[in-house]
């Protein structure tokens, strides 16, 4: 088990990816410490994640607030004797717009939540990763800060493109401390909110789900929508020893949808 011995931490622990990686964190061998904001979801995600509590703790975060950041980390301390891994999950998405109808109050929230709320988290973990002498920070990229998608997202686009900066800025900084920081990148993730998204747009156009799905896949090679647990698969490399000298690095899992240059 890739995990064995480590303390991995998730934020954005919900319905899809965020519980996903705790899952596969706690099937390859780790203790996880789990945080979303809200506490009735996060508990419900716990006990289904570990009835017995032993190897699965959570408290209520927002990543925007430092404080919040600060004591997710310190659960970790104190429930499992340190972190090993930040996974951080945590995003403000549901949010759709072009230039012109994107409002100020819109893009401040994205960039709060996806940009300052990432660095939050990734300064409070960062402190405890040092105490472990070294470990590794994953965060969430997207496709649509290369590439436009179907449907128009330019906040979190360029706030996705922003964190993307920011992190090659982590790798110089926090590297002398074995510290590593990597990014996974995701097309659509098959779980609760693409399974969601293609219902409503069959139901909205009149046409069988398969349609959806299949217009999603046309410019998959592999012909499938990634799931969840694959992308939690990535997620988990970057957590373990095995990718003890990768860092700075981007993980498309894509089907092959969008190649890098």
């Amino acid at each position: 088990m890739i995990l064995e011995d480590k303390t991995v931490v998730v934020t954005g622990v919900g319905p899809g990816l965020g519980s996903e990686v705790a899952r596969i964190a706690l099937r390859d061998g780790a203790k996880v410490v789990i945080g979303a904001r809200r506490e009735k979801k996060l508990a419900a995600v716990a006990a289904e994640l570990d009835s017995t509590g032993e190897r699965v703790a959570y408290r209520a975060t927002d990543i925007t607030d430092a404080e919040q950041c600060e004591a997710l980390m310190q659960l970790a301390e104190d429930r499992f004797g340190g972190v090993d891994a930040l996974v951080q999950v945590a995003a403000f998405d549901a949010l759709f717009g072009t230039l012109q109808s994107t409002s100020t109050e819109d893009w401040m929230k994205s960039m709060q939540t996806n940009v300052v709320g990432n660095m939050l988290i990734a300064a409070a973990a960062a402190r405890h990763l040092k105490a472990r002498g070294g470990g590794s920070i994953v965060l969430i990229g997207s496709q649509s800060m290369w590439l436009p998608p179907q449907m128009a997202q330019i906040a979190y686009a360029a706030a996705k493109g922003a964190l993307l900066a920011a992190m090659k800025h982590m790798v110089t900084e926090l590297g002398p401390d074995k510290i590593r920081v990597n990014m996974v990148i995701p097309t659509y993730m098959w779980g609760p909110p693409v399974q969601m998204f293609v219902d409503w747009q069959a139901k909205e156009r009149g046409v069988d789900q398969q349609v959806i799905i299949d217009e999603i896949t046309a410019t998959m090679p592999l012909g499938e929508i990634p799931a969840d647990e694959d992308v939690a698969e990535a997620v988990a490399f970057f957590c373990s020893d095995r990718s003890r000298m990768v860092t700075g690095e981007t993980l498309l899992v894509n089907a092959g949808e969008m190649l890098p240059c």
